[in-house]
């Protein structure tokens, strides 16, 4: 069963709360995007599941869009195709209408990703890409240190890679997306250079896991960092991010072919 949020999204986020801070802060990245197209191949008519505003559509020649939340539909730009209010458990196509299909951060937030990968893959004939995060890696990062709650819920929220492959079937490869030091994509790992950029309560905001995070962490964690910023601290065990090009993460692609 699909639930839907206040603003007649799907998943366990409310959009039309934090949906606006997104576009700013949640840029598509053009060496993100080419990963992507290079895993879509030379696929004609692609799928675009929980598509969002659109990031990284450009990666691909024709896409078909679906989107179920309103006001993310909404952020879309005038130059791409509206958006189809429908969710991934229950999609309104043919049986192989689709050249290749994609999700793109996404996943997590869906009510049943078995469910959803595996209409996915009945209407795509060729490879289904996935962008998302590998759970058994996301708390190795530094801001583990800073707020482990919100990686902690980012764990619990990102279905295991195996359990990706398993629901989509045919051969599966993962690959770990490296993260370039400028990343325009302001997910949390996106800042592991830049420390001081997730000072800012509106780039967390764009980043979902930080609305399930009370204020009491928010709270620890902004003050906490501003300490160990201010007094060398964090420099001390981090600060060779802060030159490091690539930052090789939780972030991986997971692609499935037939």
């Amino acid at each position: 069963m699909t639930t839907r949020t206040q603003d007649g999204g799907a998943g366990d986020v409310d959009y039309g709360a934090i949906g606006s801070g997104c576009s700013s802060y949640r840029r598509p990245d053009e060496r993100v995007a080419r990963l992507i197209a290079e895993a879509l191949g030379d696929a004609r008519r692609v799928l675009n599941v929980g598509a969002g505003a659109g990031s990284y559509e450009s990666a691909a020649r024709t896409v078909t869009a679906v989107e179920p939340s309103e006001s993310m539909r909404a952020q879309r730009p005038t130059r791409l195709a509206r958006a189809i209010d429908a969710v991934a458990e229950d999609l309104p196509f043919a049986d192989g209408e689709f050249d290749a299909a994609m999700t793109l951060f996404s996943v997590h937030q869906w009510s049943d990703a078995r469910a959803g990968l595996r209409e996915m893959r009945r209407v795509t004939d060729g490879p289904v890409v996935v962008l998302t995060c590998d759970p058994a890696q996301v708390r190795d990062f530094w801001l583990y240190r800073y707020a482990p709650e919100v990686l902690d819920i980012e764990a619990r929220r990102y279905p295991p890679v195996e359990e990706l492959a398993a629901a989509l079937g045919g051969t599966s490869t993962v690959h770990t997306v490296p993260v370039p030091l400028d990343c325009t994509d302001g997910f949390n790992e996106a800042y592991y250079g830049r420390p001081e950029m997730l000072l800012d309560p509106a780039a967390r905001q764009a980043c979902s896991a930080w609305s399930f995070a009370d204020d009491h962490t928010r709270e620890h964690f902004d003050r906490t960092l501003r300490h160990d910023l201010a007094s060398g601290t964090w420099d001390e065990e981090f600060g060779h991010l802060r030159t490091q090009p690539t930052y090789e993460g939780s972030l991986v692609i997971v692609r499935a072919t037939p």
